[in-house]
């Protein structure tokens, strides 16, 4: 515990914190989206973040483009795979008042037929890119910044800055804010309640996109690796307020920085949960969450 006081290791561990949160924001905000927004369980949304990854892999390996580049190619792909799920999903569940646990059934057959058909095409091995940046670190003064986490910190608080004003300044974007308060006040702003929750489903799932760019580029994947984050996203969105993107974005950062000190000072076996913990201590002391409504 004495090296955990070092001056050195507080700041290593802090600005990794930071990092790693700004990761974290990337792979919860299309979950703070169809859950805490659309109110949908959406409990698949890791495999569609490894099946960014596994993409970002391929045209990696076979022509050589940037990881990151090849995610921001493919977010209309995915945007449009979002906006079929959510027709299929609303058709088959929400239409028919069905939406609670039947929907639950439907994403968690979602997450097993993608996580199955990866290891099919990929099998389990870990996978990884590769880029220019991964390997390279900077040093300022006592602290190491490695690009591998910084790049997609950077890229990720740019995503998160563009949802927020697109939320905030576009009537499309007002209208999914209000359309999980009110149904009625978005037909009387003419807007199509189920239109406007198909585009911001499919939003949800474009941000998968990037988020598995991210992910490979920080560590080497495999098919079921998306399990290891369920819960974290889960717990960052209720500890952020559900619904409230820049709630999410601190409750990410502050998950970064506890699970980086924890490893520090007790081991990497001790931060899976710290996630869990600080979603008990949420709940029963502030279960609306820190910018919650």
């Amino acid at each position: 515990m004495g090296a955990c006081a070092s001056y050195d290791l507080v700041l290593n561990a802090l600005m990794a914190g930071l990092l790693l949160g700004g990761f974290y924001a990337a792979v919860t905000v299309g979950v703070s989206i169809s859950f805490g927004i659309l109110d949908i369980v959406n409990i698949a949304h890791p495999a569609f973040i490894i099946l960014g990854s596994y993409i970002a892999y391929i045209v990696n390996q076979r022509l050589g483009v940037d990881p990151i580049v090849t995610s921001i190619i493919a977010l209309p792909a995915f945007y449009a795979l979002g906006a079929a799920i959510y027709q299929v999903y609303y058709l088959s569940f929400e239409k028919r008042g069905q939406d609670s646990m039947r929907g639950l059934a439907f994403f968690f057959g979602i997450l097993f037929i993608t996580e199955v058909s990866l290891i099919l095409v990929f099998g389990v091995d870990y996978r990884y890119v590769q880029a220019g940046y991964i390997e390279t670190s900077w040093h300022i003064g006592v602290v190491d910044l490695p690009l591998r986490m910084l790049v997609p910190c950077v890229m990720s608080l740019a995503l998160f800055a563009s949802l927020q004003l697109f939320l905030t300044r576009t009537f499309t974007g007002r209208a999914i804010m209000a359309v999980a308060q009110d149904q009625l006040a978005v037909q009387l702003m003419a807007a199509d309640p189920v239109r406007i929750k198909r585009i911001a489903f499919a939003i949800s799932i474009a941000t998968a996109s990037m988020a598995g760019a991210f992910l490979i580029v920080i560590q080497p994947v495999e098919p079921s690796i998306g399990r290891d984050y369920i819960g974290r996203v889960f717990a960052i969105c209720v500890l952020g307020g559900l619904g409230s993107l820049p709630g999410t974005l601190i409750a990410s950062l502050l998950l970064g920085i506890v699970e980086s000190f924890t490893s520090t000072c007790a081991g990497p076996s001790w931060a899976p949960a710290v996630s869990f913990g600080l979603l008990l201590l949420t709940l029963a002391f502030r279960p609306a969450g820190l910018l919650g409504r």
